[in-house]
């Protein structure tokens, strides 16, 4: 059915709403840009020619006759079909389900039985295999879309899970799912989506237990989008080039709905791997990024400086100078130094040498980046920061739609997570905890009334789990309570800013500290490859044997720096124990979360013995 299209973006309260009117606002400037592999090219997108697509997908889903609130999970990597789709849903007041592309199979398919799926879109048929090998029963799942239009062989769109009539729900190609809008689907449609209507079900990835399912309404999500682009301001000329997954609710507020609000392209970059080509090629002036791409970058300019100790000075130099004229522009604690009266001749031509460099890394013409999902380093931030970046934090999670606070390109205080958002309340309730209330705060979790009890309260106080400081009206967070390490000698510990603090040595690749109710604190850590055969071979330790990363030489040099890089911890909280690998912690190997966040409890199971042997000594 028609719906009337807002006058203002004031006035626009559910997401359909949100594309309708920025289709009407500007139809004819660049929405999407998405790499096409069969021209090699990077093909663009006008957001009416956007509405389009979106319109046939609708009418597909208006095909199947699914009834209002019918959940649709989505399987894709980012793109115009993913893009599609969910607005689709949107508009048609389905809800949909976003699934992380990287998930195990067994995740999937609980999350699929646990929301009631009716339709589900994956890129492969292998993707849809998968999930079906794994024998969760699935009776609300009427049909599986394949977007890349291959089936299996013999297979003609009409059989089941296992290719026979009536086993399990249909698989259909894309092209075949399909169809062209008609009066009588149009006829059919339900009632547009109301605020209140569910905008997604997006599940937690969660370290421990089976996934939440967040129900986040179109209110929660509109406000969310309305209240960062009063703060973050995008402007129509500006590219956002999009990489995190869509799955994840930081990707879809600020990388994927903020820029419909604020009629900014976006570029969806062809692969993780290939992100430093399109950096370059895409020339994005806003990135939405985590902090790992930042600690990528860094390690490799740590690499580089490695081979020659003056591109070192430069580039110290270049940093010191460059976060001193930040602090004043801040108006932040000023680092001393007697040549400070020389920062405004020196960074002329530190800039040149170092800065500039840098940041045509990314492009050349960042005008805003932000970094959200978990805590960016001290290390990194001044690094950033001061080579000219303009690096803001922020902070928020799945339950707030997500955003929380964020930093200010005129208040920026690296140390904090800035600012709560205009109509966002934050308090400091018992035990350190930062609560959150707003219209942004989460309908509560699916089929988990008891859950939402337990961070939610009567009155629309979510509960983060964070705890926190509010200082002058900014944010510190302190580190989760449940991960809050206590010795037995009574010490607190947050692991998290402990384990960013070792990361920003490159020899480590990856940290995970522990001491819950021992005498001291102890390092399981991951080394980089190359920095580790540069360690070894200055150890007279043969880098490929797996013995010398037992070698007490290579244990007392790893300690080294690492009780370099925690120097400004307390002394109680800097590791005195320490083991080394080489094998990575992944997704793929249940170390980390989707969110790539570390699972505490599957690495404590996994590195048992060796952190037993650790407090032995």
């Amino acid at each position: 059915m028609l719906r009337s299209i807002s006058a203002n973006l004031s006035d626009v309260q559910t997401l359909a709403d949100l594309l309708a009117w920025r289709v009407a606002t500007s139809p004819q400037t660049p929405a999407y840009r998405q790499f096409d592999p069969v021209s090699q090219a990077w093909q663009t997108w006008s957001w009416a020619q956007a509405s389009e697509r979106v319109a046939q997908w609708a009418a597909s889903l208006l095909d199947m006759r699914l009834e209002r609130g019918a959940r649709v999970a989505i399987l894709l990597p980012n793109g115009l079909d993913a893009v599609s789709i969910d607005q689709a849903c949107l508009s048609q007041a389905c809800v949909p389900v976003p699934l992380h592309a990287i998930d195990n199979p067994a995740s999937v398919a609980y999350i699929l039985a646990d929301s009631a799926v009716s339709l589900l879109v994956v890129q492969t048929v292998s993707q849809w295999q998968a999930i079906a090998g794994v024998g969760t029963d699935l009776p609300a799942l009427q049909a599986v879309v394949i977007t890349d239009n291959v089936l299996p062989d013999g297979h003609d769109g009409h059989g089941g899970q296992d290719g026979t009539v009536g086993a399990g729900p249909r698989l259909l190609r894309l092209q075949d799912w399909l169809v062209a809008p008609s009066a009588s689907i149009v006829a059919g449609a339900a009632s547009a989506p109301t605020a209140d209507d569910l905008a997604a079900i997006v599940y937690t990835s969660g370290t421990t237990g089976k996934p939440k399912g967040v129900m986040l309404t179109h209110r929660n999500v509109v406000s969310n989008v309305k209240a960062v682009l009063s703060q973050i301001q995008p402007v129509p000329d500006d590219v956002f080039l999009s990489f995190l997954p869509l799955s994840h609710t930081f990707e879809r507020t600020a990388g994927y709905y903020l820029p419909i609000a604020s009629g900014s392209c976006v570029a969806y970059a062809r692969s993780v791997a290939l992100l430093a080509d399109d950096l370059k090629t895409i020339r994005p002036t806003v990135l939405i990024s985590v902090p790992r791409i930042y600690e990528r970058v860094y390690a490799k300019v740590q690499e580089t400086l490695a081979t020659s100790a003056f591109k070192a000075k430069v580039f110290a130099a270049a940093e010191a100078v460059g976060w001193r004229r930040f602090c004043r522009q801040q108006q932040l604690p000023c680092p001393s130094s007697p040549w400070a009266w020389l920062d405004g001749l020196s960074w002329a031509v530190l800039q040149s040498l170092a800065a500039q460099p840098l940041m045509a890394q990314f492009g050349g013409r960042l005008r805003v980046a932000v970094s959200g999902g978990a805590p960016l380093s001290p290390a990194l931030a001044h690094c950033f920061l001061g080579l000219g970046m303009p690096l803001l934090q922020g902070y928020g999670m799945t339950e707030t739609s997500p955003i929380v606070a964020a930093n200010l390109l005129k208040d920026n205080d690296p140390a904090t997570v800035g600012r709560a958002l205009p109509g966002v309340e934050v308090r400091i309730g018992e035990n350190r905890e930062l609560q959150v209330r707003g219209p942004s705060v989460m309908k509560g979790y699916l089929n988990r009334p008891e859950d939402t009890a337990k961070v939610l309260s009567p009155d629309g106080w979510l509960g983060t789990g964070d705890q926190a400081a509010i200082e002058q009206g900014r944010i510190r967070i302190l580190g989760r309570i449940k991960e809050i390490i206590v010795t037995s000698t009574g010490e607190k510990i947050p692991p998290g800013d402990l384990e960013l603090a070792v990361m920003a040595d490159p020899l480590f690749a990856q940290a995970f500290v522990v001491g819950e109710q021992k005498p001291f604190i102890a390092a399981v850590v991951v080394l980089s490859p190359q920095e580790w055969r540069r360690l070894a071979s200055s150890l007279q330790l043969d880098p490929d044997a797996p013995a010398s990363l037992e070698a007490a030489a290579a244990k007392q040099a790893a300690l080294a720096r690492i009780k370099q890089a925690a120097s400004s911890f307390p002394h109680y909280a800097v590791p005195r124990a320490v083991c080394l690998t080489l094998e990575p912690w992944t997704i793929e190997n249940t170390m980390m979360t989707p969110t790539l966040k570390l699972k505490r409890n599957n690495l404590m199971a996994r590195f048992a013995e060796q952190i037993e042997r650790l407090y032995q000594r």
